[in-house]
């Protein structure tokens, strides 16, 4: 396993984070195709033979029982401070305000089962709340010793560059990762977030590369539970199927090339274009030891030339 620095802090994160979006406990209000406690604990024993030590929840993922799983897991198998563990606020009563942000941050805490995250996540940009009161209590909690380090997620390039530059101003802890919608069907935040982040030397750590499945595979749609009933994914990508299924096309001729599988050529583009650690939210064992792989495949000019010849412009999915 390949490991690699997030941005300015001392997180030394494997090439590949494992997506806690996977586990918790089935509902209809969130996904129904997530791991129940026993098949997390194998995922998570999996992901740590292979050398993988970043794992990504959010306080809202299968309502809280996603880090009540993933910090079980990790206690079972592996010494805390071997870990390194993200989570999220956001999707919760005060979204970023001071008042929400201390107090899902001790929620979070005490559903992982730890004092300590490595890297915490804002979800989402909060209009409602001034920039300043939400870095203030972000780097208030680094100051205490709860938070090691702080992310962001999907937003505009605009916002993200007002919010470090307040770090900036204020004397704030700054973020260091950037964890955005991106991959070889949706590639709008080319255009101004990916280059506000090299400008900052902020690590890129996207969901969904595999696009839910999309590039993994040529079939577009398959038979899981996940494919079927995954409404956010359906909303991203099916759309779009008529002109973006060309890429998945690409993914899979170069996939016969090179006799690796798609997953592995969606993965190795993502390197290529920078990428520190993408988030895979795998729920079979055999797909997490597939995908660790492309961290032995390059991809040469040409071969990214035919990934990104069919590309065009998409709505905005993420920062909204």
């Amino acid at each position: 396993m390949q490991y690699i620095k997030l941005g300015s802090s001392d997180l030394n994160v494997s090439r590949i984070c494992v997506g806690g979006m996977s586990f918790g406990k089935p509902s209809s209000d969130f996904h129904e195709w997530t791991l129940e406690q026993e098949d997390t604990n194998k995922m998570i024993k999996c992901a740590l033979d292979l050398g993988i030590n970043f794992f990504d929840t959010a306080n809202q993922y299968s309502n809280g029982t996603s880090e009540e799983y993933l910090g079980k897991a990790i206690k079972k198998y592996v010494k805390r401070e071997d870990a390194i563990i993200a989570t999220k606020v956001y999707f919760n009563e005060g979204k970023l305000s001071k008042n929400a942000i201390n107090r899902e941050i001790d929620l979070s805490l005490k559903r992982l089962g730890t004092d300590y995250v490595d890297l915490y996540i804002i979800h989402r940009f909060d209009y409602s709340t001034p920039i300043e009161e939400t870095m203030e209590a972000l780097h208030n909690l680094v100051k205490c010793g709860k938070v090691r380090a702080l992310g962001a997620s999907a937003m505009y390039g605009y916002q993200f560059h007002n919010m470090q530059e307040c770090a900036d101003k204020n004397g704030f802890t700054k973020f260091v990762s950037m964890q955005n919608h991106y991959n070889l069907l949706y590639r709008e935040d080319e255009r101004e977030l990916i280059p506000v982040c090299k400008q900052y030397g902020v690590s890129l750590t996207p969901y969904s590369p595999l696009a839910a499945g999309r590039l993994s595979r040529l079939e577009w749609f398959s038979d899981s539970k996940r494919s079927a009933t995954d409404k956010v994914a359906i909303s991203k990508y099916d759309n779009t199927k008529e002109q973006d299924y060309e890429i998945t096309k690409q993914v899979h001729l170069l996939a016969q090339k090179y006799e690796v599988s798609m997953s592995q050529i969606a993965i190795a583009w993502q390197y290529a274009k920078g990428v520190a650690s993408p988030i895979v939210g795998a729920t079979k064992i055999q797909n997490l030891q597939d995908v660790v792989k492309a961290q032995d495949l390059t991809l040469t000019l040409e071969d990214i030339k035919l990934l990104e010849k069919f590309y065009i412009p998409h709505k905005v999915r993420g920062a909204l």
